[in-house]
């Protein structure tokens, strides 16, 4: 699966859903009003705008609040999502790299005031063409059916969902079996259910704490809008999800 089965989004609305967009647009627009966004030598974003930056966003989990409560100082690595949306905005070109700091591209200042373009084009390389596999200890590959795997999130997060009945849907198996499977699991949350939430396609919610937090998941109305499913095929499992 890759963008061809991304629909136009009309409705402008469902695109608040979007941390990515949101946080693209905000960083976009603070380049245009105090210039470009200075880096130090292993070109990470300086901390003044890291600071900003997590003010700004109010990206989900990752609010600035969140983040000082375990970090004085913020530098970029502590603020995942903005590792993500740097990458993301220098490899699909609405950014560029220009003496010593990350400037507005000629793609960047075309897209500003166009969202729904703006996430079609970030979705599709965030989700397709982004090795997520490097955010984990274990690096792995994913090797799954996006088609099928949409299908069984949209059956089974209609009204709702918990992280392990996804995962047990997904791989066939009984929510006991995946919870057991730590690795799997995982590497399903690492290169599924945290791209579709910060794609703004799913919503997630979070309870309890350490080893006891679940995550549940509700598709947003921007995963209505947005993706075009084969809901009139029936589903099989999927066997083989990593190599």
């Amino acid at each position: 699966m890759n963008g061809r089965h991304l629909r136009p989004v009309t409705d402008e609305l469902a695109l608040h859903y979007s941390p990515l967009v949101r946080a693209a647009i905000h960083t976009m627009r603070y380049i245009e009003t105090y210039g470009p966004i200075g880096l130090t030598p292993a070109k990470a974003l300086k901390r003044y705008f890291v600071e900003w930056a997590a003010e700004a966003f109010v990206w989900p989990h990752y609010t600035a609040a969140d983040l000082h409560a375990v970090n004085k100082v913020l530098n970029e690595q502590d603020f995942l999502p903005l590792v993500m949306l740097h990458d993301l905005m220098i490899s699909t070109r609405l950014t560029r790299y220009y003496k010593g700091a990350m400037a507005l591209a000629k793609q960047g200042r075309d897209l500003v005031d166009e969202p729904a373009r703006l996430w079609h084009l970030l979705t599709t390389a965030f989700l397709w063409r982004t090795d997520h596999g490097r955010t984990m200890r274990r690096h792995d590959q994913f090797d799954g059916d996006w088609e099928l795997i949409l299908g069984v999130i949209d059956r089974e997060a209609h009204e709702g969902a918990s992280d392990d009945r996804i995962y047990a849907a997904i791989l066939g198996m009984s929510e006991e079996q995946a919870r057991r499977d730590h690795l799997l699991t995982a590497s399903l949350y690492t290169h599924v259910l945290r791209p579709l939430t910060y794609a703004g396609l799913l919503a997630e919610v979070r309870t309890g704490t350490g080893i006891g937090m679940r995550h549940i998941y509700w598709k947003t109305p921007l995963w209505h809008a947005a993706l075009r499913l084969p809901t009139d095929e029936p589903l099989s499992h999927i066997v083989r999800v990593f190599r």
